[in-house]
């Protein structure tokens, strides 16, 4: 049986990494397939130590966009409540209804913040009042705002 090879992969392969991952490989995949298609590095001690450095800058950056997302989910919340503002016929009613473009809008112009509308989730709203909305800013923050829909 023979030995397996580690090596570092420079382009994602499908069912056995992504970019930066080391693996061990059977020797003739990697010194025939791998290795010259330009998706993998023999691993050595110098190449080891730059997967290691960059997947420490790499956590770096996650953990300060997710405290940069806290920071923003707290001005979020400081605001507090957003105006939306529709046409209303009889009995409060609005016509059409609150879009997340409508609310990615009334933050924007609140804060100053681009809230990515995608990342909203509203209730169904048909009368004025206030409501309350989900904005997802980061995969592991999501902020819980107010929503006044108010007559033009």
């Amino acid at each position: 049986m023979s030995k397996k090879l580690q090596v570092v992969l420079s382009k994602s392969v499908s069912k056995l990494g992504k970019d930066g991952d080391m693996v061990e490989v059977a020797p003739g995949y990697a010194t025939n397939y791998l290795i010259p298609q330009g998706f993998a590095k023999l691993a050595t001690p110098g190449i080891i130590k730059q997967v290691e450095q960059r997947k420490a800058k790499e956590q770096q950056r996650i953990i300060a966009e997710r405290e940069d997302a806290l920071a923003r989910k707290t001005a979020l919340q400081t605001v507090g409540r957003f105006v939306v503002r529709k046409q209303v016929g009889e009995g409060e009613s609005i016509f059409g209804t609150v879009t997340t473009q409508d609310l990615a809008d009334a933050i924007k112009a609140s804060t100053g913040q681009e809230v990515d509308r995608r990342g909203i989730t509203i209730p169904e709203i048909g009368k004025t009042g206030f409501y309350k909305a989900q904005v997802k800013i980061h995969p592991e923050v999501t902020a819980e705002v107010e929503i006044q829909v108010a007559p033009l």
